[in-house]
């Protein structure tokens, strides 16, 4: 429910489709609360941002964890995909300022972005069919996390750079009920709480 249906072959319409088909009627800019609860607001730029960064922050994350993290393979972004999508970032943009997250937001090409949402979803469930109950329990080598920093997944703002520490303490198991699902879920609320209160 968290991910497009297009992503998981679901019939009906999930949480993020409606949010999606949101985005997709022009409304990329609008603003929103950045999280559902404050636990990690101390260290972020902004506390409000355009509907079309949530789903970039939650999908490079999950394209950063589930490629670099957990297959130690290449990540989906590349410099095609920045092109495309239109992105003056290739980190998450946890450390934004609240002008510059206004500004990357309306330079985004949100067709393409939603292209690199789906394109990444996918491959996550690749990854995921894939592991083994010891890779799940296993914890990953310190090299592959500071592989983040070096492909410009985080910056070295204190604000970006301690999700290398958060992400290189959790197991593979971890990483998926994290990044993969509840991380999701601090992001999207916040966009469909304002698109119902739009609709009333």
């Amino acid at each position: 429910m968290v991910h497009p249906a297009e992503i998981s072959g679901r019939a009906e319409k999930t949480i993020a489709d409606h949010v999606l088909d949101y985005m997709m009627q022009g409304k990329q800019n609008e603003l929103v609360p950045r999280e559902t609860w404050d636990t990690d607001l101390h260290y972020a730029g902004t506390k409000t941002v355009p509907i079309c960064w949530q789903f970039w922050h939650t999908y490079r994350i999950e394209d950063i964890v589930s490629n670099i993290l957990m297959e130690n393979g290449q990540q989906i972004f590349n410099e095609e995909w920045q092109k495309k999508i239109g992105s003056t970032i290739t980190d998450t943009g946890n450390a934004l300022e609240p002008d510059e997250v206004i500004a990357w937001g309306q330079g985004i090409n949100v067709e393409e972005l939603r292209k690199y949402m789906i394109a990444v979803g996918k491959n996550t469930r690749r990854i995921l069919a894939a592991l083994t109950l010891e890779q799940i329990k296993s914890m990953v080598p310190e090299e592959w996390v500071m592989r983040i920093l070096e492909e410009g997944g985080v910056t070295t703002d204190f604000r970006s750079v301690w999700l290398l520490v958060f992400w290189g303490r959790l197991t593979i198991g971890g990483m998926i009920l994290t990044p993969m699902t509840s991380h999701h879920m601090m992001h999207l609320p916040t966009s469909f709480e304002h698109i119902l209160n739009q609709s009333r």
